[in-house]
């Protein structure tokens, strides 16, 4: 991975660290006491998870419990996710089925692996790039809704939405995290006339956390895709005003047009899986990188004993890092839209390919410089890119009376996304995934740019069932590129030290960037660096993780749902 990408994380202190800010906020909703008897939600917004509960009480099932929480954080976290952007979905049942959702956002036809250079060929500072009409993709959240509704709902497909059209229409609170988001980011979040007039007075400060938000035009829209069906957003005046906004953004000619939101289509794709300990682990594939990731570290992982290690060893993390590294290193080379690139999706899940990477791994001492493999079917003339870090996503899960489970992670790619807004949301920027830079040292990025693509995601939805053959755990994270770690992190805790859900999602955090490691500020971790930098772990820095986790988890005491507890304070109000 490139230092750059490091550079960036570490220079971006309050994408990252506001969850852990000490800012105050509002009471968590109060559960029915009947919820655990139909299912469990798990959701960055205690708001949004209520409305997957009301969908389970009111009879429907984990499709619809989770399509409703996408609606509401749309609602409630428009800095992290929603209808202007797009997402995956994964849905394991009980009897072992999974099928996967690709509502990922494409490029617009006319997009070539120039775009976004300048005419004299030079690459512009990422946030020109952010803030463009170039960097907004075709949106597919609602459209991959609607797929997996068709196939599995349960519900009438407008009763989704009753829940995030009250919150639009009737208002919502904002709360801590969403008011410092505000408060840091007026230039993107301030950027179109609407947003505004939502989330900021007179004089152009960000309002409180407390004040009530009423976003009428987008209950409206709301009401019109719940009647219509989600083509309606893809066609005449919601259409026309998506294209206007970007078209009004973009420096130059050859802009998304009516012709390629009309022509998107959410995409069944196969799953990916994988077993860990006899656990059978099922998560999303390309062009997400997350599934493939999560499951190459945990299989390089299996032949050490974690459990004996324990949770609290520095060795045991070392090895987690290691792997980390490996698994990246195949990320950034392999890993892109399929229907672009042959990406080697069996050489990279084999057994005896993982079993060779894993004996890279020395617990001693850390590898100098590791590159990636050669899995079958590996296509070597490629080039690593310059993506950057995704930092507007959300993850939710659901699971219902049956044991189907819904694992779905949605995003907006920067928080806000472009900035712009059209028919009440914000538009992604989700084109910056892709590598700005189509080639390196003469050889083509598999990520690059072109026409109707869809770029590379570390979203990592994922299902798991016990060495039973029954269902178990139902997690995903948001956070950029420290996704698929913090996914494979909440694993090895359920599997391998046997926590709970949230004691999981809580283990304390690090991550390899290129040379560089992350620890997580103020945990054991901090006081164990002398041992990593015995392990060869030169370049350690200290701060908050960036990572924000979601999962429902089966225990002996019926189903649990956690959020990751460094979110907590930040969704308090006064």
């Amino acid at each position: 991975m490139r230092n750059v990408s490091a550079l960036r994380l570490f220079a971006a202190p309050f994408l990252f660290s506001l969850s852990l800010s000490g800012l105050i906020a509002a009471p968590v909703v109060a559960r029915s006491p009947d919820a655990t008897q139909v299912g469990e939600v798990s959701a960055a917004d205690p708001r949004a998870e209520e409305a997957g509960r009301a969908m389970l009480l009111a009879g429907g099932n984990a499709v619809d419990a989770a399509i409703a929480v996408m609606l509401a954080l749309t609602v409630v976290e428009p800095q992290s996710s929603g209808i202007g952007g797009g997402g995956f979905l994964v849905r394991g049942t009980a009897d072992g089925s999974v099928t996967t959702f690709d509502g990922r956002e494409k490029a617009p036809a006319v997009a070539d692996p120039d775009w976004f250079l300048r005419t004299d060929g030079s690459l512009p500072e990422f946030e020109e790039s952010v803030r463009s009409g170039l960097s907004v993709g075709v949106p597919g959240n609602i459209r991959m809704a609607e797929k997996a509704h068709a196939e599995y709902g349960k519900l009438p497909w407008a009763k989704l939405f009753e829940p995030a059209i009250a919150l639009a229409r009737d208002g919502f609170q904002i709360n801590a995290r969403l008011h410092g988001y505000l408060k840091s980011m007026p230039q993107v979040a301030g950027w179109s006339h609407a947003a505004r007039a939502l989330y900021y007075d007179a004089d152009g400060q960000a309002l409180p956390a407390g004040a009530m938000v009423r976003n009428e035009q987008l209950a409206q829209t709301f009401e019109r895709i719940a009647k219509e069906g989600a083509g309606v957003l893809y066609a005449d005046e919601m259409a026309a005003r998506i294209v206007a906004q970007v078209a009004a953004a973009t420096p130059r000619s050859g802009a998304m047009t009516m012709g390629d939101l009309a022509s998107y289509e959410a995409k069944e794709r196969d799953a990916v899986c994988g077993s860990y300990r006899q656990y059978r682990i099922c998560s999303m594939g390309p062009p997400t990188s997350g599934g493939i990731a999560v499951l190459q570290m945990l299989g390089q992982l299996e032949r050490f004993d974690l459990t004996a290690l324990g949770q609290d060893n520095p060795v045991t993390w070392h090895l987690f890092l290691e792997s980390q590294r490996l698994a990246y290193a195949d990320r950034e080379l392999y890993l892109a839209d399929p229907d672009y690139v042959s990406v080697p999706v069996r050489g990279l899940l084999d057994r005896d390919y993982l079993a060779q990477r894993s004996a890279l791994i020395d617990p001693a001492n850390s590898q100098a410089k590791p590159a990636a493999g050669t899995p079958e079917g590996a296509l070597l003339a490629l080039a690593d890119g310059d993506e950057p870090d995704e930092h507007g996503t959300s993850h939710f899960a659901a699971v219902d009376s049956d044991g189907t489970m819904v694992s779905y992670t949605s995003t907006i790619e920067s928080a806000f996304g472009s900035g712009l807004m059209a028919n009440g949301f914000f538009l992604n920027n989700e084109l910056t995934d892709f590598s700005r830079s189509p080639q390196v040292d003469g050889k083509m990025v598999a990520n690059r740019v072109e026409g109707g693509k869809r770029p590379r995601s570390s979203m990592s939805p994922t299902v798991i069932w016990d060495p039973q053959g029954r269902p178990f755990m139902a997690v995903g994270a948001a956070g950029g590129q420290t996704i698929p770690v913090t996914t494979a992190r909440a694993i090895v805790g359920a599997i391998d030290f046997g926590l709970s859900a949230e004691e999981s999602l809580n283990l304390p955090f690090l991550m390899s960037f290129g040379p560089a490691v992350l620890v997580e500020k103020g945990t054991w971790l901090e006081q164990a660096i002398p041992q990593f930098e015995a392990l060869g772990h030169a370049r350690i820095v200290v701060r908050e993780a960036p990572i924000k986790g979601n999962a429902v988890m089966h225990s002996d005491e019926g189903w649990e749902g956690a959020r990751d507890p460094r979110i907590e304070t930040g969704l308090e109000v006064p």
